[in-house]
């Protein structure tokens, strides 16, 4: 007799069944995981929403902060007491930790080793008293938004290399 022309007997049925019973419980299963993966992703998809949803004018109140400090860069020492330079340094401070509540810091800079991703150079000295690399001095401040960068701080970093490269150069000659 052929297994084609076998009947199906109580215990292939049963069998067969409790295959396919198996397949759909595994099939639930991965559905139900996607599911609460799903659940995961869009937690975190609106954690970060919230996050960086006012990144819109943080970016536009940080000219505003810079503006405030290079003004009051500006004020002379004979002034610093003034009632007015008082008020301003107020709203300045409120300023910051309005922003600093947001998320955001400033990139610390000078005496600080220089990092692409932070940083831009827009000028470069040459001098024996600065470690390679180091910032000797901030142009312009750079900030982060919740541990992102939002605004790279423009540099001047001492380059020893060049000089280096002076020196080697006339000892090969």
């Amino acid at each position: 007799m052929n297994k084609k022309d076998k009947k199906p007997t109580k215990k292939d049925k049963k069998n067969d069944l409790e295959q396919k019973c198996g397949e759909y419980l595994d099939g639930w299963k991965r559905s139900q995981a996607d599911y609460q993966n799903l659940q995961k992703e869009t937690q975190e998809w609106k954690a970060d929403f919230v996050k960086y949803s006012n990144s819109d004018m943080i970016m536009q109140i940080l000219p505003i902060l810079d503006n405030f400090k290079s003004a009051f860069k500006q004020i002379p020492d004979s002034e610093k007491d003034s009632a007015w330079v008082t008020g301003f340094s107020y709203i300045m401070k409120q300023l910051e930790e309005l922003l600093k509540n947001n998320g955001v810091e400033e990139i610390k800079t000078v005496g600080e080793q220089f990092n692409c991703s932070e940083h831009e150079a827009i000028e470069s000295i040459e001098d024996e008293n600065y470690k390679d690399d180091e910032i000797v001095e901030e142009k312009k401040p750079g900030y982060t938004l919740n541990k992102k960068v939002v605004q790279v701080a423009k540099v001047v970093v001492n380059n020893r290399k060049t000089e280096e490269l002076k020196n080697e150069r006339t000892k090969e000659r």
